[in-house]
């Protein structure tokens, strides 16, 4: 079969290779999947970086989620999966950017038939880092406001379209006036351009001076910053991520003068530690899906060659919505 493999650390252009390599063997408790669209995540970049929480061995494949069907199973696992169309995360170090890849069995989702391939793909780390964030983590109630940052990529968009399910007023924020633009489309109710705007002063402007109540932040730097400025009193801000490269300094006593709360989120530790957290978003995801309260921005779909060159474009901050390839 064919995968990318990264054998040393570094930008995503420069390290990642597409090798022909053996079929893959499920372990006990694990299966081999098929691919039929993987998604990308900011996460694959900063897996070849060497700068992700986990650090699989070399040579591994990225790629976080996928849809496939179950080609083969380990002991332990009911054989009657196999030839079943799922979604799953995958088991690092054979992540899906590859005509085949592993995940446990355990972890492994149904998914509705008439869910297309692409938008399966891209229904698990964004959509479920987004659910577990507002709903378990910040607790984002009908009626609060919502601050979503880089609001026109996956991650955002994603955000936009929860905090509207949850019965939020969304602001969102993005880099130009065609990503504003774009975040308008998605059904933020404002959007600001964090180049040409004061952000802090127009969230507070929007809000009649109170500010935002939680804010989703997969930045860092200096839309933390400014996040800091407009948090509504008792507000939470949620840290995602730092796709600046920017990870800030938090000042407790700025905590302590305005009462708000900073809250990590990562949904890849309640993978280990609560996985039935996991399994019950799912769940809710699947529900909104199915009413059309939440839908997938898949702008792009490219063959499984291109895979290096649309993560280094993700990096680059020119995409909108989530990319998705296909073998």
């Amino acid at each position: 079969m064919r995968a990318w493999q990264v054998r040393e650390v570094g930008e995503p252009r420069q390290v990642l290779t597409l090798e022909t390599v053996p079929d893959l063997v499920p372990g006990p408790d694990e299966v081999v999947i098929a691919v039929r669209a993987a998604a990308l995540n900011f996460a694959d970049a900063l897996l070849c970086r060497g700068t992700y929480q986990e650090h699989p061995p070399m040579p591994f494949t990225p790629g976080l989620e996928v849809v496939g069907l179950v080609a083969s199973t380990g002991d332990g696992v009911d054989p009657g999966l196999e030839g079943r169309r799922v979604l799953a995360p995958t088991l690092l170090p054979r992540g899906g950017l590859a005509e085949q890849c592993l995940a446990r069995s355990a972890e492994v989702l149904p998914l509705d038939d008439d869910v297309a391939d692409e938008v399966g793909a891209a229904l698990s780390v964004t959509y479920q880092t987004g659910w577990i964030g507002l709903v378990l983590r910040a607790r984002l109630q009908p009626g609060e406001t919502l601050l979503v940052h880089a609001g026109a990529g996956g991650v955002g968009s994603a955000a936009i379209q929860l905090g509207i399910a949850l019965g939020a007023r969304v602001l969102a924020t993005a880099g130009g006036p065609a990503k504003v633009a774009q975040c308008l489309a998605a059904g933020a109710d404002a959007a600001f351009d964090h180049r040409a705007d004061d952000i802090a002063a127009c969230v507070l402007e929007a809000t009649d001076g109170r500010g935002a109540d939680v804010v989703y932040d997969s930045v860092g730097g200096a839309m933390f910053e400014a996040s800091r400025r407009c948090v509504a009193f008792e507000g939470r801000i949620l840290v995602i991520g730092f796709a600046s490269g920017d990870i800030p300094q938090i000042p407790a006593n700025h905590v302590l003068v305005k009462n708000y709360a900073v809250i990590g989120v990562q949904w890849p530790a309640y993978r280990r530690v609560r996985p039935e957290v996991v399994r019950a978003t799912h769940d809710e995801l699947s529900a909104l899906l199915r009413r059309g309260a939440i839908a997938p921005m898949v702008p792009r779909v490219l063959p499984l060659e291109s895979a290096a060159d649309a993560l280094d474009d993700l990096v680059s901050g020119t995409t909108t919505g989530k990319i998705v390839v296909r073998p």
